[in-house]
């Protein structure tokens, strides 16, 4: 698992291998942003146990440790305890100010605590826009699997086309019913993928009543910083993922959400796995020029 150093003054440099990662004299590691005051302190050890302070520019203040390189490691455990680490450091912030501007891991500016002031004086316009309009919103992940995934007999049964498929297989020569399985086998991926799509579809539009954005995510799970810190090891009990979103919400609609996916949830075969509240990183906005969205983790 690679991670990006993230300059706000430029572009991201991809780190691929140790000897290509470019020094850092001196910069700031940064977990989020918040609205403070010039007193605003954070009580909490941030990576590998480094003081973390908040440096207050006119009522925004950066949550950061100071810092002289990235952290990257071939160590997968390593890394998960970074992300841990910084996903703490941002709930504790969280708890404290409010709703961040939350950061991706190994997001780094290169300067001292007076540039980062800099940095948001420049910034202050998109940041008060997003301070204003995420506040008391948070990021919630829906996951819906079917448990018991529906076999392509009963797929089959339900569908004419599919039907008719296996009737010309069953009655065709060695040559002819291979051709037509090929068929088969790409009608009854359709099916399947129109079953998801469905299901997708529903549920968005059911959240949508509640949730202020919800947007579909790839059914394989990415290794954005809340999967990485969600997973516990535990897989569940498998089935077929029939869709992915992630939703913004304000705090006060998360018990009718969690209602909606009750319903779901309700449903024979269906399991509805639902983590949240995280910080909005799917909606932060980007930052510091193109490509500075936040590190893949």
């Amino acid at each position: 698992m690679s991670s990006d150093e993230r300059d706000l003054e430029g572009d991201p440099e991809p780190v691929v291998d140790a000897d290509d990662v470019p020094e850092i004299e001196e910069g700031r590691y940064l977990y989020c942003l918040v609205r403070a005051d010039e007193n605003a302190a954070l009580e909490i050890e941030g990576i590998d146990g480094e003081p973390v302070s908040i440096l207050v520019e006119d009522g925004i203040g950066a949550v950061v440790h100071a810092c002289e390189g990235i952290y990257d490691s071939a160590d997968l455990a390593q890394v998960k305890r970074w992300l841990v680490r910084h996903q703490t450091v941002i709930d504790e912030a969280s708890e404290r100010f409010g709703t961040p501007i939350p950061f991706q891991f190994d997001t780094i500016l290169r300067g001292d605590d007076e540039r980062v002031r800099e940095w948001i004086d420049g910034e202050r316009a998109t940041l008060e826009r997003a301070l204003s309009g995420l506040a008391d919103h948070w990021e919630y992940r829906v996951e819906v699997v079917e448990v018991d995934p529906v076999d392509d007999e009963a797929l089959i049964e339900r569908d004419d086309r599919l039907q008719e498929l296996r009737a010309k297989i069953d009655d065709s020569e060695e040559g002819t019913a291979f051709l037509l399985e090929k068929k088969l086998e790409q009608r009854l991926a359709a099916v399947r993928a129109n079953r998801r799509e469905s299901a997708t579809d529903d549920l968005e539009q059911r959240l949508a009543s509640e949730a202020r954005e919800v947007h579909s995510l790839e059914r394989s799970p990415s290794a954005s910083l809340s999967d990485e810190v969600a997973d516990d090891g535990d897989d569940g009990d498998g089935g077929e993922t029939l869709c992915r979103l992630t939703l913004l919400a304000h705090e006060d609609d998360e018990g009718a959400i969690g209602s909606i996916l009750d319903d779901v949830a309700a449903t024979d075969g269906l399991e509805v796995r639902f983590t949240g509240p995280w910080p909005p990183y799917t909606f932060a906005p980007e930052l510091g020029g193109d490509g500075t969205e936040g590190s893949g983790s």
